[in-house]
């Protein structure tokens, strides 16, 4: 038996009071014993299951309420998180897992390998890097009341980069009771064991959400490092305020009447460059990839001429220009995984994203597309909201007929999962983003699933994709990886799987009292200073 051990754990020691600063007309103001850092967030937070959905706010928020098992430090390696440690059997197709000491609900009660098990039962469901883990899963069981063990029918480290992974979806651990929710339906409950607690009674969905210092959490010794490492809270209240218009945001920043912007519009970014009580963030690992999905189950989009059409009446940098503008903070390539990630290549792209307008048309005669008006989703509050008008000016150019349909975020989310014909509320392409730290693994991407039914929004069906998906999964090694990882994109450019339409940076901006942010593929608050 091969065994990793952790050092014993400690209780963190209150943090320093500071004054807080006064809110605005929408915060509640906290008493004078309080300190309390107030953000604008990427989003509003409308739900609380960070397990049915892929929103960012919703994973964000997971981080504040929940604990996850693993985790990625700054170097990229797996370190344990709640847990002590983890032995591997010699034939190395089953692992131990023993939580560590001092784990508890915010509601009362420890939190035990039940809890767990129920947990990941829940997560590799929907998750798309657990849904190809589950095909080698024969069991997941509890041992005793700290441990649990899962059990592979081939020998792989796949499970532990699989519950380690950052992000869309982390393995968040919860109550069993609570993670025996069926996937169906969205979970009630907020009852974590992370590092901050839900204040459900200030919960405003869309408008405001508060977090609470759990004093009761005893984090890790080790130091702070990407999403590893101790998570030690230095303020008492964190509050999410929403702030639809972003020059609003900018001035509340100017003014003191918050401590951060998460992303800062890059087309605002000249207001706040000048202001000394300001301090500006860059973070790639933060940074994202816009995209564009067809929907493949309605015309005109069932065709794959019609969606090679597309990609080639798209011009990627006057999308970038229309978002980002700055193009110090955007690039553009062809590359689902990243222009700059462990699996670069952006083959079978070459044709596309020029805007090509003839091109275009000469495919689009080819296809069996009749005219037929296409569904465009463009989310007025979104990131990706203002590259959408010109997506849509090309599609026109190349003889497609688009309605383009403005709506906010959370409209567009909803829409999304519609499967009705673009007339009957149905839509035929939406835009989103990833983060980098999503994008450049075949398997944890979720856009890259094309598993029909089971994929993401959009529902691809192509098995080659998902054969070479699970091939990947089982590489002998980085050669190997490489060879499958740029046959996917071949297919993905040849199918038409995902629109990479550029890569933009991130700019955080936050009052110059606030430090010790953590440069990690999440926003999170442990580590902050508010003084």
């Amino acid at each position: 038996m091969t065994t990793l051990k952790c050092r014993p754990t400690r209780r963190a020691g209150l943090s320093l009071l500071a004054l807080a600063v006064s809110g605005l007309a929408l915060v509640a103001q906290p008493t004078l014993a309080e300190t309390t850092l107030t953000a604008v967030m990427e989003a509003p937070l409308r739900s609380l299951d960070p397990v049915i959905t892929t929103s960012y706010i919703v994973r964000n928020y997971g981080y504040m309420v929940y604990d996850t098992l693993l985790a990625v430090d700054a170097e990229g390696n797996v370190q344990p998180q709640m847990l002590e440690g983890w032995s591997v059997s010699d034939d190395g197709k089953s692992y131990t897992f023993t939580l560590r000491d001092g784990l508890t609900w915010h509601e009362g009660g420890a939190v035990t390998a039940a809890d767990a098990v129920a947990s990941i039962k829940r997560w590799i469901q929907l998750d798309k890097m657990g849904q190809v883990l589950s095909q080698f899963v024969t069991g997941i069981r509890v041992v005793d009341e700290a441990s649990f063990a899962i059990d592979l029918t081939v020998a792989s480290d796949l499970v532990l980069r699989a519950l380690a992974k950052p992000s869309s979806l982390p393995a968040f651990i919860m109550p069993a009771a609570v993670a025996e929710t069926p996937v169906s339906e969205a979970i009630t409950s907020s009852n974590g064991s992370g590092p901050f607690r839900f204040a459900a009674d200030e919960y405003n969905p869309g408008v405001r959400a508060v977090f609470l210092r759990n004093d009761t959490y005893v984090p890790r010794d080790e130091p702070a490092s990407g999403l590893a490492g101790g998570k030690l809270v230095h303020v008492d209240r964190v509050e999410w305020v929403a702030m639809p218009d972003a020059m609003t945001a900018v001035n509340a920043l100017r003014n003191g009447e918050i401590d951060l912007i998460e992303q800062v519009a890059l087309d605002l970014l000249p207001l706040l460059e000048g202001e000394s009580d300001v301090t500006l963030s860059t973070s790639v690992i933060r940074g994202g990839q816009s995209e564009g999905r067809f929907n493949f189950t309605q015309p005109p989009f069932n065709d794959p001429l019609a969606r090679q059409a597309a990609l080639m009446a798209l011009d990627q940098t006057a999308m970038m220009q229309a978002q980002v503008g700055n193009p110090d903070y955007f690039q553009t390539c062809g590359a689902v995984f990243g222009c700059a990630s462990q699996f670069p290549s952006d083959a079978g792209s070459e044709p596309y994203f020029k805007g090509d307008i003839e091109g275009a048309k000469a495919l689009l005669a080819q296809s069996g597309y009749k005219g037929e008006p296409l569904v465009l989703l463009h989310p007025t509050d979104f990131l990706t909201g203002p590259l959408v008008p010109v997506m849509a000016q090309s599609l026109r150019q190349a003889g497609f007929t688009v309605d383009m349909q403005s709506m906010d975020w959370q409209t567009v989310q909803t829409r999304r999962t519609s499967k009705a014909p673009a007339a009957e509320g149905g839509w035929s392409i939406l835009t989103t983003y990833s983060g980098l730290a999503d994008i450049g693994n075949p398997l944890s991407f979720m856009a890259i699933a094309a598993n029909g039914e089971k994929a993401w929004f959009g529902w691809p069906d192509f098995p080659a994709i998902e054969a070479l998906r699970l091939e990947f999964a089982q590489a002998a090694n980085a050669e190997e990886a490489q060879r499958i990882a740029t046959e996917i994109q071949k297919l993905a450019m040849q199918e038409g799987l995902l629109i990479p339409l550029g890569e933009f940076k991130v700019i955080t901006a936050a009052r110059s009292n606030v430090t010790g942010f953590l440069d990690s593929a999440v926003p999170v608050f442990w580590n902050v200073e508010k003084q």
